[in-house]
């Protein structure tokens, strides 16, 4: 089921961004790397599992958080970003985006659009070389998401994202761990 104000408060957020006066999270990092390594899209499509995030009113009470990454024909990709309402097994909420890689970010850097025009980003700021896990956030530092190819990971794994990320300078006790 489509949940439309889900989709709007997404599009919203992502597309505005730090410039946002709405947002009032806290930013967990003020100073957001670039991205380390370059991103073969055709290895980074597929399911990925949300394992953790900056909490985000668009995510409000989300578990069982997914997203699919799928390539089109014309090189831009579609994103079917899902979440369990409640708990991971709660009724199920999807909105649908396009996304496009951003010239000269070696495919790290997307612009995302759940609705045009409207865009907004999505940095995949560190992976696993096999592409196992990702860590992904976007220029304000408002938003992290922790990602992986599994859907259950063992708390040593998680501890090991989390690592990753302060080691990217975020502020991790603002993490909120998803229920899968």
């Amino acid at each position: 089921m489509k949940t439309p104000l889900f989709v709007l408060a997404l599009t919203a957020t992502l597309a505005l961004g730090a410039c946002n006066p709405l947002e009032t999270g806290p930013v967990g990092n003020a100073n957001v790397p670039q991205p380390r390594k370059a991103v073969d899209l055709g290895r980074y499509v597929g399911t990925w599992y949300e394992q953790g995030r900056y909490e985000a009113s668009f995510q409000k009470g989300c578990e069982g958080v997914t997203a699919q990454y799928t390539a089109k024909p014309d090189g831009t990709v579609a994103v079917v970003n899902s979440c369990r309402q409640g708990s991971p097994t709660g009724p199920l909420r999807s909105a649908d985006a396009t996304a496009r890689i951003v010239e000269g970010s070696n495919g790290a850097k997307l612009k995302v659009s759940f609705f045009r025009p409207f865009e907004g980003d999505y940095w995949v700021l560190d992976r696993a070389d096999d592409y196992g896990w990702a860590i992904v956030g976007e220029p304000s530092g408002r938003y992290l998401w922790l990602l992986t190819r599994e859907r259950r990971i063992s708390p040593r794994q998680y501890e090991s994202l989390v690592a990753r990320a302060r080691t990217l300078g975020y502020d991790t006790t603002l993490l909120r761990r998803t229920q899968q």
